[in-house]
């Protein structure tokens, strides 16, 4: 055995092993914007389990990647370190897999579309694509806020209240409208009509609140004038939570008008204040721009169709 044979297995061995692809994607995140909470809600997971990822990596490392100060998390050099390798190597991989996934058959598309807009409204009007393009293969992955496009995502649908990469092309879809909604049967508990003869909340109802849309209430009566002093509330974790809680009665949410046209159309939902634009809108992301004839083409359109359709219909 000669001593180019030694140095080169010895050199082998000083390479520690990865730690776990879990950890280190739990950390990135978390590095990138800074906050475990934020992490754990784009990677749909609890803040514990976010925090004791990131323990686990900093324990088989040997090393402090975060510094914890006043409930705040900042990187340390070591995390910046790290942090800037494990970008490389993501993105790395992204692209490896993009490029893999472009060797699909193009009548395969996989999209990823916000939790509550696919449960209420994407997935009851499927049917009608498959109908007119039977040969494109619709496979739905839910995901809310940034989304990375590179590993298998040929689209994603969001909303616009997040910055996304400069090179994504995107394309609008249609504007985000709300307003107050609650079981229509309980309209005479929820409403009022005042001494000037306008309907208004009453001030002994509940405010559903969302976490995910903190700030729904505050906007919807920021542009409508409205005064919400005084009355209850309750908040719950997600968008589709508070929605439904309107519909079993519970209280009064604010609902987006294409998440709840269906239950108003069917007269399950009331909303006599109407629906106005809040500033935001939904966009169709990819990670380039597609021809006129593509799988993509047809469901932007298809999309455009179904959102203008439901616009339609939509209280003045």
């Amino acid at each position: 055995m000669n001593s180019g044979d030694i140095g080169e297995k010895n050199s082998h061995k000083k390479i520690p092993g990865l730690p776990s692809l879990n950890g280190l994607r739990c950390f990135e995140v978390a590095a990138r914007e800074e906050s475990f909470t934020r992490a754990a809600h784009q990677l749909h997971l609890t803040h514990g389990a976010v925090s004791r990822a990131i323990r686990m990596l900093e324990n088989e490392l040997s090393i402090t990647l975060f510094e914890r100060r006043n409930r705040r998390v900042f990187l340390t050099e070591s995390g910046q370190i790290l942090f800037r390798a494990v970008q490389q190597g993501f993105d790395v991989i992204g692209r490896a897999i993009y490029e893999l996934h472009k060797q699909r058959n193009d009548a395969s598309l996989v999209i990823s579309c916000e939790p509550t807009l696919m449960m209420r409204w994407l997935i009851p009007r499927l049917s009608d694509f498959h109908l007119q393009h039977p040969e494109i293969n619709i496979q739905l992955q839910a995901g809310g806020g940034a989304v990375s496009l590179t590993p298998g995502i040929d689209l994603a649908i969001r909303r616009n209240d997040f910055i996304w990469p400069p090179h994504y092309f995107s394309s609008f879809l249609f504007h985000e409208r709300i307003g107050p909604v609650f079981r229509s049967t309980e309209r005479a508990r929820m409403i009022e009509i005042s001494d000037q003869g306008t309907v208004q909340l009453r001030s002994d109802i509940k405010l559903l609140h969302t976490y995910t849309r903190a700030d729904a209430w505050q906007n919807w009566a920021h542009l409508t004038a409205s005064r919400l002093d005084g009355m209850d509330s309750h908040s719950y974790e997600h968008f589709y939570f508070s929605l439904q809680a309107a519909i079993a009665g519970l209280g009064v949410a604010i609902g987006s008008w294409y998440l709840v046209c269906d239950d108003f159309n069917s007269g399950i939902l009331d909303a006599p204040f109407g629906f106005i634009e809040d500033g935001s809108a939904y966009y169709l992301l990819a990670p380039e721009s597609f021809n006129d004839s593509s799988s993509q083409a047809k469901f932007y359109q298809w999309l455009c169709s179904q959102g203008e359709s439901c616009f339609n219909l939509a209280v003045r």
